[in-house]
């Protein structure tokens, strides 16, 4: 990031013995981070939300709406896409119409049957009466009082009577199978309204996650196909982030392990997950396993495809931790103005000889830091007391004075001095915007 060279005024030539033409420093700036002084291995991988969802289309049909853009949240339930119905909706009232002819149908033949039950109670009645009768003729036929012919006539009657009485139920039977076949074309026509009804709801697509959405693949006005995608959903309720990790250190991975989480998009922060799958197949060249961390994301602040930092240690003894070019180069004893005087800018030998850090060393040892300021386009170092902690693989813990997150001078082309203008070389780090 560029920055304008300071100037001294015409009005501080006097004050400053120096050039009132001299140029600003160019320093090499860093962001403060939380860390160790042992050399943790750290993995990096891609945030993707724990859940996506593509909504397909089920049916044919032109696209008339859809309630929700790309990066809207959108609820479970809620309506997001509708397509035409009217082919749909004519199919339906075709089927309806269908199963009120075959009740229709259905109703005319219980008639019959009704008609023919009475026919059967007709018969039986008369069945009776010629039984009745043959035995009156059969006893006066036994006293003498009538001929045998006529008795045999009485008897042929209830033969017949019989006959009909039978014939008259099976009619029934019949009649009867008629409607049961015409219930089940019925059932059978209600079963097709019903799927006809099931497809014509297949023309509203719902979400079926609480989430956003993350791609719109068709527009209103296209046609879509059965089976096409049309929009894709993502839960955000928890954030995933999967990285590869080399056969040797399996052993050390477990399942439900905590996981620290450094985000580039949120540098001031840190985040603690699990271990929530470690893939069974590994990489055939590189030997390396998938491994799936799971962090909470209940305010949705994380989305999909940043850039994500795992470390598999622990981090409660983690402190803010520098190069440590950043305290022996640039610690210098910055002395107030007394009396006119301008501050004094010490040797970097001597800032090292005077400061003397240690090794494991945990008492009050400080130094010096510069602080990087920006107003606007212009970049001024402020300096900083900082306390110094252990100091191990060319980097130093820094107790208290650095918060993570802060911009600090790691190198400079000259000596600093507090409130100096200074400009920022391309090496430069930057810290990003949080969401």
């Amino acid at each position: 990031m560029p920055s304008s060279c300071g100037l001294l005024p015409p009005g501080d030539a006097q004050i400053e013995s120096s050039s009132p033409q001299e140029k600003s420093a160019s320093v090499d700036v860093a962001v403060a981070r939380q860390g160790s002084l042992e050399k943790d291995t750290e993995y990096v991988g891609t945030t993707f939300p724990v859940r996506e969802v593509s909504l397909r289309s089920r049916i044919e049909g032109q696209i008339l709406d859809m309630t929700a853009d790309v990066g809207d949240r959108v609820e479970q339930g809620q309506v997001m896409v509708r397509i035409d119905d009217s082919i749909s909706a004519s199919t339906v009232v075709e089927a309806e119409a269908q199963v009120a002819a075959l009740q229709s149908e259905v109703a005319s033949l219980e008639a019959n049957v009704n008609d023919a039950r009475a026919q059967v109670e007709q018969a039986r009645l008369e069945l009776k009466q010629t039984q009745s009768d043959a035995a009156r003729t059969s006893q006066l036929f036994q006293q003498g009082a009538i001929s045998e012919q006529e008795a045999e006539l009485d008897r042929t009657a209830v033969g017949t009577a019989e006959q009909a009485l039978r014939s008259v139920q099976q009619q029934v039977a019949n009649r009867s199978s008629a409607v049961v076949a015409a219930q089940r074309r019925v059932a059978a026509q209600e079963a097709l309204v019903a799927q006809e009804q099931k497809r014509q709801s297949f023309t509203v697509l719902t979400s079926p996650v609480t989430g956003s959405v993350l791609e719109r693949v068709l527009e209103p006005g296209d046609l879509a196909q059965i089976g096409d995608e049309i929009l894709r959903l993502g839960d955000f309720s928890q954030i995933q982030v999967q990285v590869q990790i080399s056969e040797l250190e399996l052993a050390e991975i477990r399942a439900g392990q905590t996981a620290q989480v450094q985000l580039d998009a949120f540098p001031k922060q840190s985040f603690k997950g699990k271990v929530t799958q470690i893939s069974l197949a590994a990489d055939a060249t590189a030997r390396l396993i998938p491994v799936e961390v799971t962090i909470p994301n209940s305010d949705r602040r994380i989305g999909r495809g940043l850039l994500a930092r795992v470390n598999f240690g622990q981090q409660s003894d983690k402190r803010v931790v520098v190069p440590e070019t950043a305290v022996a180069r640039q610690s210098v004893a910055v002395k107030q103005f007394v009396g006119g005087v301008s501050p004094l800018k010490e040797t970097v030998e001597g800032q090292v000889a005077s400061e003397k850090v240690k090794q494991n060393n945990s008492d009050s040892d400080t130094a010096t830091m510069f602080i990087l300021q920006r107003e606007g386009e212009k970049a001024i170092v402020t300096a900083r007391k900082v306390k110094l902690g252990d100091r191990a693989n060319s980097r130093i813990e820094i107790l208290s004075g650095l918060e993570p997150g802060e911009e600090f001078v790691v190198r400079s082309s000259g000596d600093l001095q507090n409130g100096d203008r200074v400009r920022l070389s391309f090496i430069s780090e930057s810290p990003q915007s949080e969401l």
